[in-house]
């Protein structure tokens, strides 16, 4: 078990430590978007307890799958020599049954691992692997109370369908799952540093997080001796940058449908307020019903979208909201330039523009949005229980009243309401009178809309913090700064 090379993951880790030292055998699903980490999570945290690997190839035949099946075990057993090739999935877990079976004479002790990766890759056109799985763990595995089943697929929408939440054979066999999302600002700070990159304060970090999030392989790509604009400029924009052509061969590696799921993220990433699932639909051209709904949710689970019911409204009025900084950057600044070369320096150029701040504007908003517990711990109230919403009002037209947008509410039960702002920002931020007004009608018709009688706290969520003064006294503004978001 090599657990102190793994950066963050902390529920991960608890989940993985529970199954190693459970007295039943363990089946475990780990999922997510691709170049997460999640192999190196379980090869990392098992290390030599897994005594079984193998990895699905993507397209590949029936035949060839049952090669590599081969060459794996062959591995696995030590003896330079491959086992034959099995003729079907059923004679191919016979055989890993059977070498299961001679480690019992072994000196070895504690948990086995068996680790498919790639999960989906295997389920070949009538290849009846799905089948064969289900009888070796129904049949076997469920039966051998030192064995831990681990099966990885990036194919969110397979492995949901087929394993998470499967109907089959398999149907609640799953003893634990795993959801891998993105590196929080925290784990990605502590990845860059283990790199061997620490001259990046937090607000070049947050600026990087903006275009990259939080996902491992991205930040891989990170050198030191760098601005983030360089970085950004190097990795999204020169000819050979390796995140130029990432986007469609993230989405469509992930879904088998993935043109459906790529025109409901680019609608959200033109709707900074979200959509509701009817918005969605109407505009995306997707029937309701059952396919709708699992592309929605396959989105959610993949941590390309999030979901929120608005303060004051019920179940059904859930709104749902892009929040995958990498799908955002892409469609806002990497697309619109196509495959034609900007020359050098095309990021560096747009640091200052107006359609620059408006993006990172959102952007930021989104981060603060994903890293809510960290301003609850900032605020004191990390035991208090809340509900984390957005609010919006849109007065009738020809109506007299003013409308307003509230992008984050913390409704406390200590009767307290925190409204929260996020401003992005590259100095201290100074409220003026002309904001300090907007403030105060947005906190008015808060209360007059929504008839509420808690307390409302004003909290301004900023880079550097907030230029105190008159308005800022008088409005009673909570400062929180990004050094609370890590």
């Amino acid at each position: 078990m090599a657990e102190k090379n793994i950066i963050g993951r902390t529920d991960q880790i608890a989940i993985l430590k529970q199954s190693l030292n459970s007295s039943g055998a363990e089946f475990i699903a780990v999922y997510g978007r691709r170049r997460i980490g999640k192999t190196y999570l379980i090869r990392e945290y098992f290390d030599s307890g897994i005594c079984f690997e193998m990895t699905g190839i993507p397209g590949s035949s029936l035949k060839d799958q049952l090669l590599n099946f081969s060459i794996s075990l062959g591995k696995s057993m030590g003896t330079g020599i491959n086992p034959a090739i099995p003729a079907s999935w059923f004679e191919a877990f016979l055989q890993l049954e059977s070498f299961l079976e001679s480690l019992k004479n072994t000196k070895l002790k504690g948990k086995r691992v068996v680790f498919i990766d790639e999960l989906p890759w295997l389920n070949t056109a009538k290849s009846n692997f799905l089948a064969a799985l289900q009888h070796f763990w129904n049949g076997y595995g469920s039966k051998q109370t030192n064995l831990i089943l681990v099966v990885c697929g990036s194919s969110a929408s397979w492995m949901i369908q087929h394993i998470v939440r499967s109907r089959g054979g398999l149907h609640n066999r799953l003893t634990r799952q795993i959801r891998l999302l993105p590196f929080t600002l925290a784990e990605t700070r502590e990845f860059l540093r283990n790199k061997g990159i620490r001259k990046l304060n937090n607000y070049s970090i947050i600026q990087l997080y903006m275009a990259l999030g939080g996902v491992p392989y991205y930040l891989n790509f990170i050198k030191p001796g760098l601005s983030a604009a360089q970085l950004i400029e190097m990795l999204c924009f020169a000819d050979s940058g390796p995140l130029r052509r990432e986007y469609e061969q993230l989405y469509r590696s992930l879904f088998e449908k993935g043109e459906q799921h790529m025109k409901i993220v680019e609608l959200l990433s033109e709707k900074r307020k979200g959509m509701s699932r009817s918005e969605i639909l109407a505009q995306a051209g997707v029937k309701s019903g059952g396919t709708a709904s699992l592309i929605l949710e396959e989105l959610e689970e993949s941590g390309f979208i999030e979901s929120g019911i608005p303060f004051g409204k019920k179940a059904n009025d859930v709104v749902y909201r892009l929040s995958d900084e990498f799908s955002l950057f892409h469609l806002k600044w990497i697309k619109p330039v196509g495959k034609r070369s900007q020359g050098e320096g095309y990021w560096m150029t747009r640091q200052n523009s107006q359609q620059m701040k408006i993006w990172a504007g959102y952007c930021f908003e989104n981060i603060c949005m994903k890293h809510v517990q960290k301003l609850k711990i900032k605020l004191g109230i990390s035991g208090i229980e809340t509900q984390i919403s957005t609010w919006r009002f849109q007065p009738p037209k020809e109506s007299d009243l003013s409308g307003a947008q509230i992008d984050l509410l913390i409704d406390r039960k200590d009767g307290i309401i925190n409204l929260c702002e996020m401003k992005f920002y590259n100095t201290e931020y100074t409220i003026d009178s002309s904001y300090a007004k907007e403030l105060k009608q947005k906190i008015e018709v808060f209360r007059k809309q929504t008839g509420t009688r808690k307390n409302i706290f004003l909290t301004l969520v900023t880079p550097f913090g907030i230029n105190r003064n008159e308005y800022s006294n008088e409005l009673e503004v909570i400062d929180i700064t990004i050094d609370d978001l890590f």
